[in-house]
Parts: C-alpha cells; structure tokens; sequence
C-alpha cells in the first residue's frame, strides 16, 4: 500500500460520521438534516422512509448528514453552515428559527422546514402558495390549535381554573399560538400564567414560577426547545401534579396526560416529496408551502389515574391512543 492510499484511509477510519460523504462520487445528492433528536429518533425514520418509498435508498443513491442541535438553536447556525461548507444539495430543518437561521446562511442552496409554525409571518417566504425565494415545506401552523389544547384540558380535568402556558418568546409562531390561547380561556374561564423558557437550563426555573403562582395545569407550546426537554417537563409535571398538554404524542408516551397536536412524523414523512421534488429539477420558490392534513389526540390514562382524575369517555372515544 503507498503512503497516499494509507492516508486516506487512515482519513476516513477517523471521521466515521462523514464516511458516508467520503465514499460516494458522481452526482450523488447530498442531504443535511438538522434537528433537535438524534438520527435514529421517528422523525429522522419517518424522513428516510419516505426518501426509500421515494426510491432513494439512503447511501445508495442519496447520502443524508445528520446534525443533533440538542435544542439549542444556536448549534443550528453552524451546523448549516457546516453542511453548506460540505456542499450539500438540500438542508433539511424543523420549525421556524431554525428554517431562519439557516435561510440566513445562504440563498443558493434549498431549504426544506418540516414543523414551521408561521412561516408566512415570520418572513420566511412570500406566501404559502408562492414561497419564492430558496425556502419552502410543512407548515403545523393551525390558527385554534393552542384553544384547541386548553379545551382539551379542561375537559380532561374540569376543576382547573389557573392555567400556565410555557412558551418559547424567540419563536416567531410564540405569540400567536399565545393569544389564541388567551382567547380560549376567556372563553373556559380560565386564568393564564405565561412563563418564558429561552433554554432548556430554564425549564426548573419555570416550573418554580407557575408551583408559586399555584397553577393547576400546564400547557406546553409547540417549539423546538421546549420538544428537546419533553421528559423533563413531564417529570416535573408528575412531581407537582399538574395535568399537562402538549402538541406532540412523545410528551404523552413520556408520561404527560395529553398531547394533541398535528403529527410531527407525518410530516416528516411529506418532507421527502420535496427533496424529491427539488432534485428532479423543482424550484423550492414553486413549490407551495403545505399545511398539516393529520392530527393526533393522545392520553396517558395511567397518568390521570395518579393526578386522580376520571377522563370523560367521550375523550377517551376521540383519542388515536389511549396509553394503559
């Protein structure tokens, strides 16, 4: 073996996460994914499904890089500059700021948002049906999703009167989804508490806040970090009792009485027609931006046996699961 041949190898036994990279030639495409999970979490499987059903057979004939920012969204601006760096053909984000954060780095390369909550209004593209620009994919935005939520609660434990909504302020969707639920709980009656949570160090800070202020439920706004923490807010939720909802069916599997939201897996999934789409010759400016068509209600009936509550069966009838 010659000194060169030995140094590539050695190159590529060193940098395991980018061997894939290394060994594909041609005009392979190259995708980046930056999200706050790991690579072999649902989303990331739903995702490669859907390229595989989409003949893509993942380091056959595409090879996708995978970023965990762990929630923390400053991590996002570098890793796509990173993966921009690496010359990938596409990037692949979650929700809003990180669609921003990474559409901040480049108006070449395509971007693709799987769980955007506004993106019309935080100005990541035009219009839904005309993007323009280098942006496109899933919207989650709803206009009575958080109302939604606290109906849903109070049906759940219809003695709550006070109401903490945890929320990310950075998030442009934040103050929307705010007042929609401000809106609702007139409506229920229902006083709100609204606490900050920037990163997830601040999560126990927040919990301190709404046990002082003697909240009876808690509701969890969609974001991406506030969905790197779901175990922790479900523990502390348990440990001061409060019966809580969220927007996706991980909170309720990790022990949160209720998550209603639309199905972030399922959008995932619809996430590859794009890619396809753009590596068929598709402008993301043409592509419309889509909005949710599947919604998910789960409860963990075990969790509201120990909070002492009964779920009314007409919940449990409208429920996609019902965890035992």
């Amino acid at each position: 073996m010659n000194r060169r041949a030995f140094l590539s190898g050695a190159l590529l036994a060193v940098t395991a996460p980018l061997a894939a990279e290394a060994q594909v030639t041609g005009n392979i495409p190259r995708v980046g994914v930056i999200g706050e999970f790991s690579p072999t979490h649902p989303f990331v499987t739903a995702f490669r499904q859907g390229l595989h059903e989409l003949g893509y057979p993942e380091d056959q004939n595409i090879v996708v890089e995978y970023r965990d920012a762990h929630g923390t969204l400053d991590r996002v601006s570098s890793f796509a500059a990173e993966l921009i760096h690496h010359k990938v053909d596409i990037l692949v984000v979650g929700g809003t700021e990180s669609a921003r954060l990474a559409k901040a780095k480049t108006t070449m390369v395509p971007i693709v948002f799987a769980t955007s909550g506004d993106p019309v209004g935080s100005g990541l593209v035009a219009s839904l049906a005309h993007p323009g620009g280098n942006v496109t994919g899933m919207s989650i935005l709803t206009p009575e999703l958080s109302g939604k939520q606290l109906e849903l609660l109070k049906t759940a434990a219809p003695k709550v009167f006070r109401v903490t909504v945890l929320y990310n302020p950075a998030n442009p969707a934040a103050g929307y989804a705010l007042n929609t639920a401000r809106e609702a709980a007139r409506a229920l009656t229902v006083e709100l508490q609204a606490v900050e949570v920037r990163q997830p160090k601040e999560v126990p800070e927040a919990f301190s806040a709404l046990t002082g202020w003697r909240a009876g439920a808690l509701l969890v706004l969609s974001d991406p970090v506030l969905g790197s923490e779901l175990a922790q807010i479900s523990r502390l939720a348990a440990q001061n009792r409060l019966p809580a909802i969220y927007a996706r069916r991980e909170f309720a599997e990790a022990g949160g009485l209720l998550a209603y939201g639309p199905s972030f897996t399922d959008n995932y999934r619809r996430v590859a027609t794009y890619v396809d789409r753009i590596l068929k010759g598709t402008k993301p400016a043409d592509l419309p931006v889509e909005q949710p068509t599947k919604f998910e209600l789960v409860i963990n009936a075990k969790t509201a046996k120990s909070l002492g509550l009964t779920v009314p069966p007409s919940l449990l009838l409208r429920a996609d699961q019902v965890i035992q």
